[in-house]
């Protein structure tokens, strides 16, 4: 089984004057994205790798979800702004069959919508999409549809 687990990194803090890159988390997602982590842990869900963009956001989401799972954080400066196409091909590449890809708006949307069939229309910050395969082959998993898939979001948890 393949599974793909997307996580849209946690809501950033727009008024620090920072250049994007380097724009940090900011209370909500400070508080979200541990509460997440925690959620995706109790499903039993283990990614075998994280890989990361490099924005200072989405290393801080990728590093509390590594901490709540037990897995370490790999960066890749090609997933900052990546199209949705480019964060599957990075999955499919990274060599193992449970892998989380942690990102940027819209290609997180694109990719969560075009896996899901339009099921999932939108990704928020922090949102956790899993895509299953019953299959252990990437090449098949980029050109079928996943057997099922899942959305959580801070939303589900919060009630907001």
């Amino acid at each position: 089984m393949i599974t793909l687990i997307l996580v849209r990194h946690a809501k950033s803090d727009w008024g620090t004057g920072l250049d994007d890159h380097e724009r940090p988390l900011n209370d909500r997602g400070r508080r979200d994205a541990p509460v997440m982590a925690r959620r995706l842990a109790a499903t039993g869900v283990r990614p075998a790798r994280i890989l990361s963009s490099t924005a200072v956001r989405a290393r801080t989401t990728a590093q509390t979800f590594a901490d709540a799972l037990g897995v370490s954080v790999e960066t890749d400066e090609g997933l900052y702004g990546a199209p949705g196409s480019r964060l599957l091909a990075t999955a499919a590449a990274c060599g193992v069959t449970d892998v989380m890809v942690v990102a940027h708006d819209p290609g997180m949307t694109v990719l969560a919508e075009q896996l899901s069939d339009g099921g999932i229309g939108a990704m928020p910050t922090c949102a956790v999409a899993t895509f299953v395969w019953d299959t252990d082959d990437w090449d098949v998993a980029t050109a079928v549809p996943p057997a099922r898939w899942n959305l959580d979001t801070p939303r589900d948890v919060s009630g907001d």
